[in-house]
């Protein structure tokens, strides 16, 4: 099942516009979609197509293994010959032989990380295919894909030798609200908001995950089958995607995701967690997990000046991994005995702060599809961050924080992210005082909004003090 992407698309469609080759980076954490868009993308456009995936390295593999998976695939889409290159630079050519000038092909060089895993000289060996090669060809994109964004940054991204020579880099993330609800079909009809938005706060906005949703079954049901039997997709899918992506210090790099399950946290407060210093693995390790899509580095704007905040806090943006590591990894191997009795989602412990924590997570994730209901989509939005200030004794501040903060240079609005059975009139009391605290220039109005899933008391809307309430099923489009 394909949904959405179409922006991506409208990019990719694009650089047929040109009459040069494009060379592509696509990156993304893994079930996201990627390989999926790109093949999507090919077929809407009535292109010609060649995919070749890397092959997973195992222990045993050398770089031949990689080799030989190449041409095997190229042969068996275009009938060229099967013997095994004795380098990666004769493997490329004969690429480029099977490339036809003035047909548009698109080829994708998929888990690219996974190919060149045993080639210290793979990103290099590239370069120079594309420089020689490829490049010559008038209706080409190529292509290079994988999950591992943090390798694919490194080699190709960030290298100097690369500079001027990609067309686009293409970030799939997550998709938005409206698009996820597609999975359930005409269900999402006749089906509680409340229910898909349970789901939401397991699966996020990951394609593959919601591709297994049977809008037959309840949440709970579709919960239970995806995250608490042997074997389940949801059960598994963790450990494989964090050890293919987080290649450097797994390890410790789990621990510090595991610091962020209950919330969001600066360096010092991981670092004081992990009794370590602030820079060094620490540092590194959160960057390849904000690479990773795994953690968001929420950078704001400071209200009151307008710079950088100077201490930025991680949150655990995937829905999906806060999940794993709060309810399904303490009892995996209970689940994988077929002993583990789930009953519902209500059932663990403190579900409903991370209840919180996950719809908030969706709302912030989806920021940008707020700014239409909030009359900012024709605005330069300069920031769109939660805020977050640490009360101060010396300076007798008070603390405050800020579910989403958006600025542009005329005004702030503070968002309230709401999940609640019943919500009265301290959602009011609330908001006010994060409003009265919050810093900001005398010549900036500041406005609040609610976003709410529950039942609003009819007093909250009446008071007038929001300006804008936006039920969160609106947000899906149902």
């Amino acid at each position: 099942m394909f949904v959405g992407r179409q922006d991506q698309i409208e990019q990719l469609a694009s650089l047929w516009g040109k009459r040069t080759s494009s060379l592509v980076t696509c990156r993304g954490r893994r079930r996201i979609g990627k390989s999926t868009l790109i093949k999507e993308f090919a077929k809407k456009t009535g292109v010609r197509f060649l995919k070749i995936e890397g092959v997973h390295p195992e222990e045993g593999f050398s770089n031949a293994d990689e080799l030989r998976a190449f041409v095997e695939q190229l042969a068996a889409q275009t009938g060229c010959a099967r013997t095994v290159p004795q380098n990666w630079l004769e493997a490329f050519i004969r690429l480029d032989h099977e490339v036809k000038n003035g047909q548009k092909t698109v080829v994708l060089l998929d888990e690219i990380s996974w190919m060149g895993y045993y080639d210290p000289m793979f990103a290099n060996t590239v370069r120079i295919a594309w420089e020689n090669y490829w490049k010559d060809h008038d209706r080409l994109i190529l292509v290079l894909c994988g999950s591992v964004s943090s390798w694919i940054k490194e080699n190709f991204i960030d290298n100097s030798s690369y500079m001027g020579r990609r067309s686009l880099d293409l970030v799939v993330g997550e998709l938005p609200l409206k698009e996820c609800v597609k999975f359930w079909g005409r269900a999402a009809e006749r089906v509680n908001p409340r229910e898909i938005i349970d789901v939401l706060s397991v699966t996020g906005g990951v394609p593959r995950y919601l591709e297994e949703v049977n809008p037959s079954l309840s949440a709970d049901e579709n919960i239970r089958q995806m995250c608490f039997l042997p074997n389940s997709i949801l059960r598994t899918d963790f450990d494989e995607m964090f050890t293919d992506v987080i290649t450097h210090q797994p390890a410790f790099t789990a621990r510090v995701l595991n610091c962020l399950v209950d919330g969001s946290r600066s360096v010092t407060d991981i670092a004081e967690m992990l009794e370590e210093g602030k820079g060094g693995r620490l540092s590194a390790a959160l960057a390849r997990l904000a690479e990773s899509g795994f953690v968001s580095d929420d950078a704001g704007k400071n209200p009151e000046t307008g710079a950088d905040i100077r201490e930025k806090k991680y949150r655990l943006r995937d829905n999906y991994a806060r999940f794993y590591l709060k309810y399904v990894a303490p009892v995996k191997r209970v689940i994988d005995t077929g002993l583990f009795k789930f009953a519902g989602i209500e059932q663990f412990s403190g579900w409903d702060a991370i209840k919180g924590l996950q719809f908030e997570n969706l709302v912030v994730n989806n920021a940008a599809e707020l700014l239409s209901p909030l009359h900012m989509d024709r605005t330069l939005v300069l920031s769109a961050a939660p805020y977050f200030r640490k009360a101060s004794e010396s300076s007798g501040k008070e603390g405050v924080q800020v579910d989403l903060l958006l600025q542009t240079k005329m005004s702030y609005c503070v968002v309230e992210v709401k999940r609640k059975a019943n919500i009265g009139r301290e959602v009011i009391y609330e908001v006010e005082r994060k409003r009265r605290l919050l810093p900001h220039p005398k010549s900036v109005s500041v406005r609040t909004a609610l976003v709410y899933e529950g039942e609003l008391a009819p007093s909250v809307e009446a008071d007038g003090f929001f300006d804008a309430i936006i039920r969160f099923k609106d947000l899906l489009g149902i």
